[in-house]
């Protein structure tokens, strides 16, 4: 995790997950186990987009395997940062 990114979730400031609203759709896709695949026809982009988003949210967040993003989605889940887009849920 990128050292300023982590000073902010040490301080509790929930307001700020580095990541872009798409990037944490598919952060929460990710954490309930979708493939590229899965997400991508969940939101409607193409496979290679999806894998372009856990790319790039991998880079991000520091972190090396998509376990590492569910991992990181369910700490920051349960400390309650940002709510709305964690638990939004719309069918496709």
């Amino acid at each position: 995790m990128p050292l300023e990114l982590a000073i902010s979730y040490a301080l509790g400031d929930s307001s700020t997950t580095g990541l872009t609203a798409r990037e944490e759709s598919v952060t929460r896709l990710v954490a309930n186990g979708l493939t590229d695949k899965e997400i991508a026809a969940r939101l409607r982009i193409s496979p290679r987009t999806a894998e372009n988003h856990v790319q790039r949210i991998r880079e991000k967040l520091g972190l090396r395997s998509r376990a590492q993003i569910a991992r990181w989605f369910a700490e920051v889940n349960l400390s309650g940062a940002d709510q709305a887009p964690w638990h939004e849920t719309k069918p496709p």
